[in-house]
């Protein structure tokens, strides 16, 4: 796999250069001045930024999708969305918070194109002695009410269900208490039973998941 750097296209011969001479391209920049260095042309500085937040974006990748080299894939990819998008980052933000909130999607993302394939129902939904075209259609409406859910309800449904994470696990992932994802999960579910019924008149909950 090539380097971060390597993805993201370094300066033409016309553009601002950094100089490590200079003193102002080194890892005691703050997130805002590597940032501002970027934004005005310096895109070298974006550097800094990367070597700070690599391995922490990593393992959160890898807490998401539990395998080595998709969480590097993934931490890579959000590192250059981020590139791309820093002429609408707003300042006075935090940068980090920002940059996770990309991280986590592309995920997300990740997890949905690959559960649309992999994942089996069982956990979910009862499929009785349904045929495999019968299945493979109730999967495709699962996905589509999944994909209706907001984003905080969908977060938690793929990792309780795809992921099979804990509760406590998923309120250590998403940094919310116990009890809130509890209830978003409930609420998810009531709203995917509910959805799932109008698209698919067979559908009944899975036994403990009523």
């Amino acid at each position: 796999m090539r380097a971060i750097a390597e993805k993201i296209r370094l300066p033409s011969p016309g553009e601002k250069k950094m100089s490590k001479q200079s003193g102002e391209w080194n890892q005691d920049l703050s997130d805002e001045k590597a940032i501002s260095l970027v934004k005005s042309g310096h895109r070298e500085a974006y550097r800094v930024i990367v070597e700070r937040y690599k391995k922490k974006a990593y393992y959160l990748a890898l807490s998401w999708v539990k395998n080595h080299q998709d969480a590097l894939d993934l931490s890579q990819e959000a590192f250059i969305h981020a590139f791309r998008k820093l002429k609408k980052y707003d300042e006075s933000r935090q940068f980090f918070p920002w940059f996770y909130q990309l991280l986590r999607n592309l995920c997300i993302d990740f997890l949905r194109r690959q559960k649309r394939v992999n994942c089996s129902l069982v956990e979910f939904v009862s499929l009785k002695e349904d045929p495999p075209a019968q299945r493979a259609e109730l999967s495709r409406a699962l996905w589509a009410a999944i994909d209706k859910l907001s984003g905080e309800q969908r977060e938690v449904i793929i990792l309780r269900y795809f992921q099979q994470y804990s509760y406590q696990e998923i309120a250590e992932l998403t940094n919310k208490p116990l009890g809130t994802v509890m209830s978003t999960l409930y609420y998810a579910k009531q709203k995917l039973r509910l959805w799932l019924k109008e698209a698919w008149g067979n559908y009944s909950p899975s036994k403990g998941e009523s």
